[in-house]
């Protein structure tokens, strides 16, 4: 069996960092995980080839080659992927798919007239589908409540990946959450109760990219990689030593809830391991908003110095913002600012609410009837809310875009990366030296006649960078890397304020017409 894995294309989103990946000659940020993984349960006697289409096209010979079509996506990426079962449809093809959005809203994909819905977890799921096609079935629906054991999930197949296209690899340690958030489809997804790898496990799949040639960053994906702290303190302790084996060849970043902060082990233990950030679903300064959305780890501790003990331990806090919670007061923006400016925050992802299918939120709102445009959803940056919310919703797009504009501002995001940069603990993992490639001495080259030279920084930046240098020189390689970051941010908050501007202009007409009905 000839099986063609397609990767649909995202479009542009705060995390696609189009500017700066051209800058060191990548394309894509991250890597289809939950694709090669796919390809590492299905049966080895078969062959596979990938298409990341955030890469390249597929190809005529591509399709040509294929016996059958097997896709995955997540909601933002909905509209590429009935786009490709379209197509591999036209070729006479048989197709499956799989993964998150698919998971979430079966209905719509068996509207593109897809033979097969993997859906759920795939160690369970896709041993069903193989038996259907090994007994000559054309079409099936294979679901199941069961959490698998991914203990036994075997290794990603890396070696399918155009790696050199990649900034970072992604690995996954742990599945599911402990937290009750109204708004999240984690917990419906993949479950309350964290699931983990053994430290073994993980440590074979780094051995296979480090075998493959591997040498930058690793996100682990876990959507909260501390969801089970003693087992993750297991494989922190046999990954600090695995690091320090092999030279430190591999920095992580990752996802956290707050209650990271409370332990201070952890902390020095990622640290060790040449973790240098983490992202935090802080989601609003508003206690109220917090409770109301079941949020209640969020509210144990100040959220402010949280934040700064983070930092301090040494790792740079991303941080995610929502505006629109139900019973939001006004200027709630505002305030968002104000704690992220205090906080210190160099990079705030900021979204309007969306309530995602099948989540406490998505039950809630469709009880009260206040879901809208038929249920449909989009998780993009520069979406409107998919729900009537409390308040009226031009306020809330207002304060949106002011935020984004406001958080972006070239003078704002320095200011905020250097007092960040100026607390942050100085990494322990001692790497060897290696002498610049050509691609990072032009990127680097282009940040300082961009930043130091061409716009209005220039003052600032270097201050800036000098006062690193002088104080904290142990992270100035990290500072410089994080204020690349807001090439891609003065771009993508034009992106988010015209495509914003322009669905509640349309929301406003026909908010018109129905009222002169």
């Amino acid at each position: 069996m000839r099986a063609l894995l397609i990767y649909p294309v995202f479009p542009p989103t705060f995390w696609s960092y189009n500017k700066i990946l051209e800058l060191v000659d990548r394309q894509v940020l991250l890597p289809p995980l939950g694709l090669i993984t796919v390809a590492a349960i299905l049966p080895q006697t078969w062959e596979f080839k990938l298409v990341d289409r955030n890469i390249c096209p597929v190809s005529e010979a591509e399709w040509e080659w294929a016996d059958i079509v097997i896709l995955s996506a997540m909601i933002v990426q909905k509209q590429d992927l009935l786009e490709q079962i379209r197509e591999a449809k036209q070729r006479h093809k048989l197709v499956a798919v799989g993964g998150p959005y698919p998971t979430s809203v079966p209905e719509e994909i068996q509207g593109a007239e897809a033979d097969f819905l993997i859906l759920d977890e795939g160690e369970i799921t896709l041993p069903m589908f193989v038996e259907a096609l090994e007994k000559g079935e054309k079409s099936g629906i294979f679901r199941t409540n069961q959490k698998p054991d991914v203990t036994e999930t075997p290794i990603p197949r890396y070696d399918l990946l155009q790696l050199d296209a990649y900034d970072s690899m992604s690995v996954q340690f742990s599945r599911g959450c402990p937290f009750q958030c109204e708004f999240c489809d984690i917990i419906v997804l993949y479950g309350r109760k964290p699931r983990t790898k053994t430290p073994a496990q993980l440590l074979k799949e780094l051995d296979y990219l480090y075998q493959l040639g591997w040498r930058r960053g690793i996100f682990m994906v876990d959507d909260n990689f501390i969801g089970n702290k003693r087992n993750v303190k297991l494989l922190l302790k046999d990954l600090k030593y695995w690091q320090a084996e092999h030279l430190y060849p591999f920095r992580f970043n990752t996802e956290a809830s707050v209650d990271l902060a409370d332990d201070s082990e952890l902390m020095e233990l990622m640290v060790a391991c040449n973790f240098d950030a983490v992202f935090l679903g802080i989601e609003t300064p508003d206690e109220e908003s917090l409770e109301l959305t079941k949020k209640f780890q969020n509210t144990r501790s100040s959220l402010r110095e949280t934040v700064d003990k983070i930092i301090r331990a040494g790792l740079r806090p991303m941080a995610g913002f929502i505006i629109g919670f139900d019973g939001e007061k006004k200027e709630a923006s505002s305030r968002i600012i104000r704690f992220v400016e205090q906080a210190a925050i160099p990079t705030a992802m900021f979204g309007m609410l969306q309530a995602l299918p099948n989540t406490a939120l998505w039950h809630r709102l469709e009880k009260e009837g206040r879901l809208r445009i038929n249920g449909k959803q989009d998780i993009n940056q520069s979406t409107l809310m998919n729900f009537v919310p409390t308040r009226p919703i031009a306020d809330i797009a207002q304060e949106y875009i002011e935020a984004f504009w406001t958080l972006y501002e070239p003078h704002n995001f320095l200011d905020r990366t250097y007092r960040c940069f100026l607390k942050l603990g100085a990494p322990q993992c001692k790497t060897p030296f290696k002498l610049p490639s050509w691609i990072d001495l032009r990127a680097l080259s282009i940040i300082i006649w961009r930043q130091g030279f061409k716009r209005n920084t220039r003052w600032k930046f270097w201050h800036h960078l000098l006062g690193i240098l002088w104080h904290n020189p142990g992270v100035w390689e990290h500072y410089l890397t994080v204020c690349a970051h807001n090439e891609h941010f003065l771009e993508y908050r034009q992106i988010v304020r015209d495509e914003i501007e322009k669905q509640l202009a349309e929301f406003q007409r026909q908010e018109v017409l129905v009222r002169s009905v």
